[in-house]
C-alpha cells in the first residue's frame, strides 16, 4: 500500500485520550457554571507570540476585547469604542470610547491603551499575522476617551483586522506574563489551568459591559473525539464547541436531550502545498495533485457530506467570493499526465498533519487518492498544536499538510512569501495591495483576480469549506449559527 502511516503515532493517536470527563462532572451540574468541550488545547494564553486559533478560540471576547468586533452576521460592530468616523482620505480614524471600562487587574481602560496595543504589533509581537498592523503610521492620545489612529495610506482590511486578536487591548501593567496571566478588560478572567485537562474562567465582577449568564466556565479539552461525545452524553459537560466526527450527528439529533446547530465558518481546510519543495515548486506537479483529489468523495468520506465545496481561500461570507470548486474536476488521467510531462511519475511525498480528527480522516483519503496516480504518500500525524506549528509551520519542514484555516480573510496569507506556503507571487502581491487600498468595488475586483490566480496556479487545493456544528443539551441558548470569527464567543451563552 502506497500510503502509510506511522504505526506508533497513530495508535497513540487513537488512544491519546488521556482527559476524562469525571474532573468537570461535579463543576457542570452547578446551575451556574458551563463547562464547554474542545478538541484542540493552548499552548499557553500569549497569542501575540504564538501561532494558532486555539488561544483567541478561549479568550478573544471572552477574556480581551478589542476596539470592535464581529457579529453574527460578520459586520463590524462596537465593543470598547463606542462610535469611530473615518477621514475622507480613508486613513485617519477617530474612536470615541468607553469611560467605564478598565482592565481585570483594576487599571482603567484608555485611550493611552490603545496607543500602547496598537503599537505593541508593530514592536513585540512575533506572529505570522502581525503584518497587517504594518499600516500604522502613528496612534495619538486625544482624550482618556478620544484615540486617533493614522494609516500610511488607506486600507480596507485594517478596520476589519481589529476585530481578531490583532485588536486585543492590553495594559502595560499586565504585559508582564501574557503566557500564563492574561489581563484583558472582558466578562472573564482565566481563573485556573489544568493543562492537558482544563482551563476555568471567572466572571470577572468589575466589567463593564453586561453580566455574563454562567459565572463559570470550564474549558475542557479531549483530543479524542468519542471520548467528546461521552463526556456530553455522562454530563461531563454541557456543550460540544464543534463536532469533529460527523458520524455522531445523527446520535444526538435523535436524543430529545440536545440541541444541534448547523451553519457554515470562514475555515477552508486546505491540502497546503510546499511551494518551494521540489517537486512542488512545480505548478504542473501541483495541478496533478488538485486534479487527483476527488473533493466530494473526500467530503462524503470525511465529513459524511456536510461542508462546502469552494475551490478557493474565500468563503461564501466574503463580498469576493466566487465558486471554483470546478476549477480542478476530478480527472486522474489528466493528473497522470501531467507528471508524465514534469518528469515526475512516481513521486514520493510527507503529509505531516495536525493529529485531529478531520485532518486525520481527510488525509486517509488523500493519500488513497494521490497513490491511484503514482504519488507515494507518508502520513505523519503531529501533535498539534505545539508540533505541528514548529516543524510545518514555522520550520517548513514538509511537502504537504492539512490544516483547517480558521482566521478571517486568510486569502491576504498567500501574499506573504515567506509564509509557510513558500508561494511568491507579484500579481497576487499587487492585487492584494489593490484590493486593501481601493474603492469598495475595486477591492471586490482585485480579490476575485487574487482568488483566480491562486486557483490558477495551484497555489494548494481548497478541499472544503468547514461546517459549524455545535452540540449542547438543551438548557443552554445563544449559540450563533455560523463561525464566522476566531472567537468561540461565550458572551451570548444562556440557560433556558
Amino acid at each position: 500500500m502506497k500510503a502509510r502511516i506511522h504505526a506508533a503515532v497513530w495508535v497513540s493517536l487513537l488512544v491519546a485520550s488521556g482527559c476524562s470527563a469525571g474532573s468537570s462532572a461535579t463543576v457542570a451540574k452547578d446551575p451556574g457554571t458551563l463547562a464547554v468541550g474542545y478538541t484542540a488545547e493552548p499552548a499557553n494564553f500569549d497569542f501575540t507570540r504564538t501561532d494558532g486559533a486555539a488561544i483567541p478560540q478561549a479568550l478573544l471576547y471572552n477574556v480581551y476585547e478589542g476596539l470592535v468586533k464581529l457579529d453574527a452576521d460578520a459586520k463590524i460592530v462596537p465593543l470598547l469604542a463606542e462610535s469611530w468616523t473615518v477621514s475622507e482620505d480613508r486613513k485617519t480614524y477617530d474612536f470615541k470610547l468607553r469611560k467605564d471600562a478598565k482592565f481585570s487587574n483594576g487599571a482603567p481602560f484608555t485611550a493611552e491603551d490603545v496607543k500602547f496595543s496598537l503599537m505593541r504589533v508593530k514592536t513585540d509581537w512575533t506572529v505570522s499575522i502581525k503584518s497587517t498592523m504594518d499600516v500604522v503610521d502613528q496612534v495619538d492620545v486625544v482624550a482618556p476617551d478620544h484615540a486617533r489612529v493614522v494609516l500610511t495610506k488607506p486600507s480596507n482590511g485594517w478596520l476589519f483586522s481589529l476585530t481578531s486578536r490583532l485588536g486585543a487591548m492590553f495594559s502595560p501593567t499586565g504585559v508582564a506574563d501574557l503566557a500564563n496571566k492574561p489581563v484583558g478588560t472582558g466578562p472573564y478572567t482565566v481563573s485556573s489551568r489544568r493543562r492537558g485537562d482544563s482551563i476555568v474562567l471567572k466572571e470577572n465582577p468589575a466589567y463593564w459591559g453586561r453580566k455574563p449568564a454562567y459565572s463559570t466556565v470550564v474549558l475542557k479539552y479531549v483530543k479524542d473525539p468519542t471520548a467528546l461525545n461521552n463526556a456530553l452524553l455522562s454530563n461531563g459537560i454541557d456543550v460540544i464547541s464543534a463536532i469533529t466526527v460527523p458520524d455522531s450527528i445523527p446520535q444526538f439529533q435523535s436524543d430529545d436531550r440536545f440541541t444541534v446547530v448547523e451553519g457554515t465558518t470562514n475555515s477552508e481546510v486546505t491540502l497546503a502545498f510546499n511551494n518551494t519543495r521540489p517537486p512542488l515548486n512545480d505548478v504542473r506537479v501541483r495541478r496533478a495533485l488538485s486534479y487527483a483529489i476527488d473533493r466530494k468523495a473526500l467530503l462524503d468520506t470525511a465529513w459524511a457530506g456536510r461542508g462546502t465545496l469552494i475551490g478557493s481561500m474565500v468563503p461564501p461570507t466574503d463580498p469576493w467570493y466566487e465558486d471554483l470548486s470546478r476549477a480542478y474536476p476530478f480527472d486522474p488521467a489528466k493528473a497522470k499526465a501531467l507528471l508524465a510531462e514534469a518528469g515526475q511519475h512516481h513521486p514520493s511525498l510527507r503529509l505531516r498533519i495536525p493529529n485531529l480528527p478531520y485532518a486525520v480522516s481527510a488525509a486517509q483519503v488523500v493519500a488513497s487518492q494521490l497513490a491511484d496516480v503514482g504519488v507515494t504518500v507518508t502520513i505523519e500525524p503531529l501533535d498539534f498544536p505545539a508540533v505541528w506549528l514548529k516543524q510545518v509551520f514555522t520550520d517548513h519542514d514538509y511537502d504537504l499538510s492539512i490544516i483547517q484555516h480558521v482566521e478571517a480573510r486568510d486569502i491576504v496569507t498567500f501574499g506573504r512569501p515567506k509564509y509557510y506556503w513558500g508561494y511568491d507571487s507579484k500579481p497576487v502581491q499587487q492585487n492584494l495591495a489593490k484590493a486593501d487600498s481601493g474603492t469598495p468595488q475595486e477591492q471586490i475586483d482585485a480579490m476575485r483576480q487574487v482568488a483566480r490566480r491562486l486557483s490558477e496556479d495551484a497555489a494548494a487545493d481548497w478541499l472544503f469549506l468547514f461546517p459549524n456544528v455545535i452540540v449542547a443539551k438543551n438548557k443552554v441558548t445563544g449559540f450563533v449559527r455560523n463561525q464566522v470569527s476566531e472567537s468561540f464567543d461565550l458572551t451570548g451563552l444562556a440557560p433556558r
